[in-house]
């Protein structure tokens, strides 16, 4: 199929909020993937033309039947859907996600035009279509006489302004999408009225095989964080399992675990015991896998919070392989097992010079909860584990071989565990000696022999791939440009490039800003350093005159200190988008004070002064400081927050250490320097953030796959 040729049939059903909900998609969807074409299929579902049965008695699958079938004939390629309509289970062979377009999640009691609640009669007639929304206006309105309503939107509004009703019950999200606000009468608060999953939210459906469609999911999910809690005691849960339980959405967690490990996630997160003791429990390990999967499609961060470390006799693999099945990404952080506690921790070593070279570890139950044999023949079929092994790979292989295992037996070395340039390199026991270049011998490697070195994790259906970021942002930065990375399935690599440091020459001029009428603001160093300034020298933020920033992003950081800004530019950030703004809120007679690095020039206070006529005194409050490197790191992509970062970059090892990276810009200033220095294909965000920077990748890189699938054959 060529180019020109492909076209994706987007289904939705007919109704006008079905279809501007089905736009707004295509629109988002043109915007990642432009060269092909998207057309909208509308398609009938019983409650399309079922107008009889009443909602609270109908089947799940009222609204979606029709558009599933269309979808596994391959009559269309997608579909959307409101989210709260799609049925539990999904049909065999349907995939989906929630999309981020997300609208009012409360309900909205409507009522006639130009009447409010007062004026309801003792005993309205209301129409509800839910049991949640019948019982809801059971206990507001005893007296009610409560009537099934059908139709779309505009059919209901018709039969409540035409007097059949009273008052209707409705998503306040399908009013604000149609363009009705006015029509809200009432948001109904949720401790009133529990919203349902879903509403508000947009779903996409496709056929569980569509690879490009998954592919296109990956930017709406997240990766799954499996994470060990550690043996007992929360001290023992690594900081990376930590930082996952605090930025989580949802947690799915086992008994045995200290109770405090979750006082780390946020009170907005869903926290959910799924344990097991000694085969009781609470949730089967089919429910268990069916609830993570569910999560991650709603584009949740799920957390899977397993005792001890979560690879060790943690049924891991039953709940990854699940993932993998579905195109769902996930990642694996190590833990601490309850072996470590037992051994390590009470002086029991494993291994003891001279005493232990190593040791065997299994577990006497199987699978059924019957006891599996643990005599010596079980033990010599277990897979075994070589520590500083690979300077001797051909000893260990000769003697296993000679020993009697078989030569075809897998083998695998693993350089770097755990670290961004780790290494797998697998081939038969026979050959792995030869397979492992000679440079790589000197480097920790750890061989493994058996069935476990055939297998390994899919790293392939999340946006980034499981890409390494290198990202040179400042200290400031990097946790939400780590997150950011995480978020879509990267490998971040921390490289901060500068520091910023106080001038005392600057900070002589702070105490003038009360007499200013302006402060000018331009990037978010800038924003914090002022504040550690001002805290430092004990000046009150409060007595801050009008602030001017230069974008959303700096906005935000600002914002961050609890002070919020007086002007932001409507479009676009940096200086120019500033003096614009500058043009439209100062005058002649101004007192501005513009704080800056020593590297940002005093361009934008001398434009100010020029061509606005106000007293301006520009400020050098901090100078960068270029940190010292002798190599640049292993990774696929440089991520860039400022021009002075580049021209560390350039001064640590040459602008030609970028050719065969990806790189990535914050905004137009960064990537202008880049091209100064020679490197013309650079990303760049449309919002100066880390956060906007790191999406506007993982958009390019789906994109740029999309765009190879289509432009050959679907």
């Amino acid at each position: 199929m060529t180019k020109s040729s492909t076209v994706f049939r987007v289904g939705t059903r007919p109704s006008e909020l079905a279809r501007i909900q089905t736009a707004q998609v295509v629109n988002e969807f043109k915007r990642l993937v432009p060269h092909v074409r998207w057309e909208i299929e509308p398609v009938c579902s019983p409650g399309d033309r079922d107008r009889e049965t009443d909602l609270r008695a109908s089947p799940q699958d009222f609204f979606t039947r029709d558009l599933d079938e269309a979808l596994l004939a391959g009559r269309i390629d997608c579909a959307v859907h409101s989210a709260k309509d799609l049925p539990d289970p999904m049909p065999e062979g349907v995939e989906w996600c929630w999309l981020p377009l997300a609208a009012e999640p409360r309900d909205a009691m409507v009522l006639p035009k130009g009447k409010d609640v007062a004026q309801l009669p003792e005993n309205p007639r209301i129409g509800v279509s839910s049991e949640r929304r019948e019982a809801w206006a059971v206990r507001c309105f005893p007296g009610a006489r409560l009537d099934a309503i059908r139709g779309n939107i505009e059919e209901r509004l018709n039969q409540l302004d035409n007097g059949a009703y009273d008052a209707i019950v409705m998503a306040a999200a399908a009013l604000y999408r149609l363009g009705y606000p006015h029509r809200v009468t009432q948001l109904i608060p949720e401790n009133e009225l529990e919203v349902p999953p879903g509403q508000g939210r947009l779903a996409l459906t496709f056929a569980s095989d569509d690879a490009t469609f998954l592919r296109l999911r990956s930017l709406y999910v997240k990766p799954v964080m499996f994470t060990g809690a550690g043996p007992g005691d929360s001290g023992f849960c690594t900081q990376a399992g930590v930082q996952a339980l605090r930025y989580c959405d949802t947690v799915l967690h086992d008994s045995l675990l200290d109770p405090a490990l979750l006082q780390e996630v946020p009170q907005s997160a869903e926290v959910v015991d799924v344990g097991k003791r000694c085969g009781n429990a609470a949730f089967r390990q089919a429910e268990i896998t069916r609830m993570i999967g569910e999560e991650a499609r709603r584009g949740r961060r799920v957390v899977r919070l397993k005792g001890g470390d979560p690879g060790i006799f943690g049924r891991l693999a039953e709940e990854t392989e699940r993932l993998e099945k579905c195109g769902l990404p996930f990642r694996v952080m190590p833990g601490v097992s309850s072996l470590n506690a037992a051994t390590s921790g009470t002086g029991m070593l494993l291994t003891r010079r001279g005493v232990s070279r190593g040791f065997t570890a299994m577990t006497p139950r199987q699978k059924g909860g019957g006891i599996a044999p643990v005599n010596g023949k079980a033990r010599s079929e277990l897979p075994v584990a070589f520590l500083m092994s690979a300077k001797v790979l051909d000893e260990i292989s000769r003697q296993l071989l000679d020993d009697g295992m078989a030569r075809s037996t897998p083998a695998a070395v693993v350089f770097n565990a755990g670290m961004p340039g780790e290494q797998i390199y697998r081939e038969s026991l026979e050959q792995i000696a030869e397979a492992i270049p000679v440079e790589q011998v000197d480097q920790p490697g750890i061989f493994l022999v058996g069935e476990l070195a055939r297998r390994t994790f899919c790293r392939e259906n999340g946006a980034l791939q499981n890409r390494r970021i290198c990202l040179t942002c400042s200290e400031a930065l990097q946790m939400r440009a780590r997150r950011t990375v995480l978020d879509y399935d990267g490998i971040p690599i921390g490289h901060c490039l500068i520091d910023t440091v106080i001038r005392e020459e600057g900070l002589a001029y702070l105490g003038g800003l009360k007499s200013c009428d302006w402060l000018v603001v331009t990037s978010p160093s800038a924003v914090r350093c002022l504040m550690n300034a001002l805290s430092e020298a004990g000046e009150d933020v409060r007595a801050l005159p009008k602030i001017l920033v230069s974008g959303t992003g700096t906005q935000r950081e600002l914002e961050k200190y609890g002070v919020f800004p007086d002007a932001v530019p409507e479009e676009g950030f940096g200086g120019d988008a500033a003096l614009e703004k500058a043009r439209s809120v100062m005058c002649a007679d101004s007192h501005v004070m513009r704080i800056r690095s020593d590297r940002a020039g005093p361009r934008l206070a001398e434009d100010i002064r020029k061509q606005l006529g106000a007293a301006v005194t520009d400020v050098t409050l901090y100078r960068t400081a270029i940190r010292e490197y002798e190599t640049p790191p292993n990774c696929e992509a440089v991520f860039f927050a400022s021009s002075s970062a580049v021209e560390a970059w350039r001064e640590n090892y040459g602008m030609n250490r970028l050719h065969d990276k990806d790189v990535i810009a914050i905004g137009a200033p960064t990537a202008r320097t880049l091209k100064q220095e020679g490197v013309d294909a650079v990303i760049v965000a449309e919002e100066a953030t880390a956060g906007d920077a790191i999406r506007t990748y993982a958009e390019h890189l789906v994109s740029a796959n999309l765009y190879a699938k289509t432009t050959t054959s679907r």
